[in-house]
């Protein structure tokens, strides 16, 4: 059974209806734009719907997971619309009550990595490099703020404001990856089938609301305090606006270095 597919996001019914496996489906860098950030939120909404469902994989196609959300879509212009929508669909993610998970090759970028680190667990394979490069354009990764910090403590702090990846080995050193192996796809399905499929999908609900209930109240929290300091504070900096049109032209930022 197949749910109905978007050009970029494609989505199948596995394990007689109880897992539910979305596909990233623009490649090569499954860029999360505002069309792809629309149907991946339908395809949640669609899931929570459905009372068979026990888990949720978030796989792409491609060598590559995704580079992260739409660098043109976070110019000033643009940023308003687009930000709203993409933190929308991750908190949908992350309080939709049902396990997810990911399944991740190459690079898990910027946006890329905040959407998927709102899941249950993530499944890698020895080539993924994960990363919020975001202040290398001169921004900052809302999500990430919140999600890194929920995920691997403070070490989260690093990552953050220098804007490097990591590779497997550390990400899994980290915490952030549940395992490293040449076929996530298939680590990430048998953890399914032999730890989630014999339990009640009900009771799976329940236990994944009562794990979150620090993470939702974040969400709930400190993510429109974060998007409101993103939007008018940061986006009204010279810097900001030099650093995304600098990635743009493909040439060095000329900084001012004030706005703070």
């Amino acid at each position: 059974m197949n749910v109905a597919d978007s050009n970029k996001v494609g989505s199948s019914l596995l394990q007689n209806g109880q897992v539910l496996r979305i596909e990233l489906a623009a490649p090569k860098a499954n860029i999360l734009d505002l069309s792809m950030i629309t149907a991946l939120h339908d395809r949640l909404t669609w899931a929570q719907q459905q009372q068979r469902i026990k888990a949720i994989m978030l796989c792409a196609q491609g060598d590559h997971f995704s580079f992260g959300a739409s660098v043109e879509e976070h110019q000033r212009d643009q940023v308003a619309q687009m930000l709203p929508r993409f933190h929308a669909l991750v908190e949908t993610l992350c309080t939709v009550g049902i396990p997810t998970f990911a399944v991740l090759r190459g690079n898990c970028l910027g946006g890329g990595l905040e959407l998927v680190a709102g899941c249950t667990a993530l499944f890698a394979s020895p080539t993924v490099k994960l990363g919020q490069p975001e202040i290398r354009l001169a921004v900052f990764a809302p999500l990430g703020s919140l999600l890194l910090p929920w995920r691997v403590g403070g070490r989260a702090l690093e990552l953050l404001c220098s804007g490097r990846t990591v590779n497997a080995s550390e990400a899994l050193g980290l915490g952030l990856l549940h395992s490293v192996t040449e076929d996530p796809e298939a680590a990430c399905l048998s953890y399914i089938e032999r730890s989630l499929l014999p339990l009640s999908a009900s009771s799976l609900r329940f236990a994944e609301r009562a794990a979150r209930t620090t993470l939702t109240h974040l969400l709930r929290t400190e993510l429109p305090k974060l998007e409101q300091l993103y939007l008018e504070e940061l986006m009204a900096t010279a810097d900001a606006s030099e650093g995304i049109a600098a990635f743009l032209a493909k040439r060095p930022p000329r900084y001012a270095n004030e706005g703070v």
